[in-house]
């Protein structure tokens, strides 16, 4: 590889005031707002500064928007990756995945093609009670072999004092589980009753533990567990084998990675594969599927969008999704691929049946778009892709330690169906004026009162990145480039200056000096 020079500046061209259109979320005339600029190029750095200020790209075109005026406020919202743990929805997801590859099999029932039929709460108490689950699972896997001897022995001491007690005080499971459920102490609950065939404790083996005594138990376990660490030192200065020392079981839960490369039969009946193609008309991989993946394009947007044919052709998809104002950067600490926009393909059986457009930037993976085959809607595709573009952020992380996040463009809490981007947690979503990352867990209170929301609640916290210089701004004017200090003095419009201000105001002093602001 040729070595790498640093980019071109960004060159923008903003474009004065407001925008207001009809909102592609709740329909209303001319309810969404927001400002805009035109990216004739643009480096990924300034990209990933601008993003952590609000604004976004479609196409070349980068806008903000205006949050609090416009009819459905759209919050930046990220994803942290390294510590991104599927819940049991995804993991159904990735499954269903599987045995399609495998076997063929399509599930029953309803088929999503969007993750946005369950509510996020559902999904975020589903989240917790599977750790939950999983949490317990894993105290008692790792308990030593001598510790199990220990609580066996104490178990059978237990069941020969209840048999000589007889049926008489039986503990009954559902009378503990409603005890608990009610926040009162865990004291056992006798019920004299009898049991019946089939029903009722099975004397033969070990009784109902308490809640409370299983809490105690794995305390002293797991205490016990760390001081047979600390011993390790210990046994080796005694010249002790290792093999004498208590070995803990790992039963930890399956990865993402785990579950979404799970090897296949060699007899399996699909095969997927995910191919990163640079959004480029002069790569040639990108050229050769560009029919194909616009035909994808087209069924996509008429079938699931409902629109017309003519509205959905070749240039609107090529100003949409192929034409980026970010220019390719290949540094040395960089990833292999580069950073950029890109065309994650999947193919099924040698044809493609998904396109998660993406841009890899510094410090994250931004999703753009993506768009699928809806004969394929019963895979979930849109949960499986977010799901596969986790995960590759997570490979791109080990090369490029930076590269940390995954951004999935804009939360919105007023429109119920855009809620399933807090599905994918931890997560974090952007303050509109003071531009700092808040858990989404403390803001989603705040944004049930009121749909546009400051997420920092430090009422003298300050945007941080805000102009200060106006003279600093880097303006581009008859081909030459320029501090706004110089330009202004050959001004006579006076309205010229609040332009410039507005601009800097919105894209912050940093931006203001790297990217060059094009004025005729």
């Amino acid at each position: 590889m040729a070595s790498w020079s640093a980019p071109s500046p960004s060159l923008v061209e903003y474009f004065e005031g407001q925008t207001s259109f009809q909102c592609g979320y709740c329909k209303s005339n001319f309810g969404s707002r927001s400002h805009g600029m035109w990216a004739h190029s643009m480096t990924v750095q300034d990209y990933q500064d601008l993003i952590d200020r609000g604004w976004r790209r479609s196409g070349k075109y980068v806008y903000k928007p205006v949050m609090n005026q416009t009819c459905c406020p759209q919050y930046t919202i990220r994803c942290h990756p390294l510590q991104f743990q599927p819940s049991k929805s995804h993991k159904k997801v990735l499954k269903k995945m599987l045995k399609f590859l495998a076997k063929g099999e399509i599930s029953k029932g309803n088929c999503e093609d969007e993750p946005m039929d369950s509510t996020m709460e559902d999904a975020v108490d589903g989240d917790f009670a599977l750790m939950n689950k999983l949490d317990i699972k894993c105290d008692l896997k790792t308990l030593s072999s001598d510790l199990k001897v220990s609580i066996e022995s104490e178990e059978k001491e237990k069941e020969k004092s209840l048999k000589k007690e007889g049926s008489k005080d039986l503990i009954h499971p559902q009378a503990i589980e409603e005890k608990l459920g009610s926040g009162e102490p865990s004291h056992s609950i006798k019920v004299h009753v009898g049991p019946k065939p089939g029903k009722g404790a099975d004397l033969s083996k070990p009784p109902c533990r308490k809640a409370k005594e299983m809490r105690k138990e794995r305390k002293r376990l797991k205490l016990m567990q760390q001081s047979s660490a600390g011993a390790f030192e210990g046994f080796q200065a005694q010249g002790q084998p290792v093999s004498l020392l208590p070995k803990a079981k790992s039963n930890q839960p399956k990865s993402l990675e785990d579950l979404i490369f799970e090897s296949l039969p060699e007899d399996a009946s699909h095969k997927l594969e995910v191919r990163l193609v640079p959004a480029s008309f002069e790569d040639p991989e990108f050229k050769s599927s560009f029919n194909q993946s616009l035909s994808l394009y087209t069924k996509y947007q008429v079938a699931i969008h409902q629109d017309e044919p003519d509205i959905c052709d070749k240039s609107e998809f090529t100003r949409f999704l192929c034409n980026s104002p970010l220019e390719a950067e290949h540094p040395a600490n960089g990833p292999e691929c580069g950073y950029g926009s890109f065309h994650q393909q999947y193919w099924l059986d040698g044809k493609i049946i998904a396109v998660g457009v993406i841009d890899i930037l510094p410090y994250c993976v931004s999703s753009v778009y993506l768009y699928y085959d809806p004969d394929y809607s019963f895979l979930s595709l849109g949960v499986y892709s977010a799901l596969r573009e986790i995960a590759f952020t997570r490979q791109l992380h080990e090369k490029t330690s930076q590269l940390s996040y995954y951004y999935m463009g804009f939360y919105i809490h007023s429109c119920p169906k855009m809620r399933y981007k807090g599905q994918y947690r931890p997560s974090d979503l952007l303050c509109p004026e003071t531009y700092v990352w808040v858990p989404i867990e403390q803001c989603l209170p705040s944004l049930d009162n009121s749909k546009y929301c400051r997420f920092n609640q430090d009422p003298q916290a300050e945007d941080e990145g805000r102009s200060k210089e106006l003279d600093r701004l880097r303006v581009f004017h008859r081909r030459s480039a320029m501090p706004y200090g110089v330009y202004k003095n050959h001004q006579e419009d006076p309205s010229e200056e609040a332009v410039v201000l507005e601009y800097a105001n919105l894209v912050g002093q940093k931006c203001s000096e790297t990217m060059l602001l094009f004025r005729h």
